[in-house]
């Protein structure tokens, strides 16, 4: 099975385009590559039943985080201020890095 190429990083800024939580911006926490999905701070969180154990005594309802299929965001510029495409270009010095589409600027975590 092939799997499309993964333009998010740890620490990205990213824009929610589809689903609940549309319109929002966060920050990229994991990436999740075998599943094609990415964590995203405070961005589609749900509430957990879960038992007492050892970590949690008392036990109830926890709210966290769950992943988002990457396709439904899209990578922010920070000079654009807005969700773009990306591109990948190599540098003089061979080492490859991410590039706005709309002002050609490089994209860095």
């Amino acid at each position: 099975m092939e799997r499309s190429k993964c333009n998010f990083k740890k620490d990205d800024k990213v824009k929610v385009l589809t689903g609940k939580d549309k319109g929002k911006v966060g920050k990229v926490l994991k990436v999740l590559r075998k599943k094609e999905r990415i964590l995203i701070e405070n961005i589609n969180n749900v509430k957990r039943h879960t038992r007492p154990n050892a970590q949690n005594r008392q036990g109830g309802i926890i709210e966290t985080e769950a992943p988002i299929h990457w396709s439904n965001v899209q990578l922010m510029c920070n000079k654009c201020i807005a969700p773009v495409r990306i591109k990948m270009q190599r540098l003089d010095d061979g080492k490859k890095v991410r590039v706005c589409r709309k002002c050609n600027e490089v994209i860095d975590a």
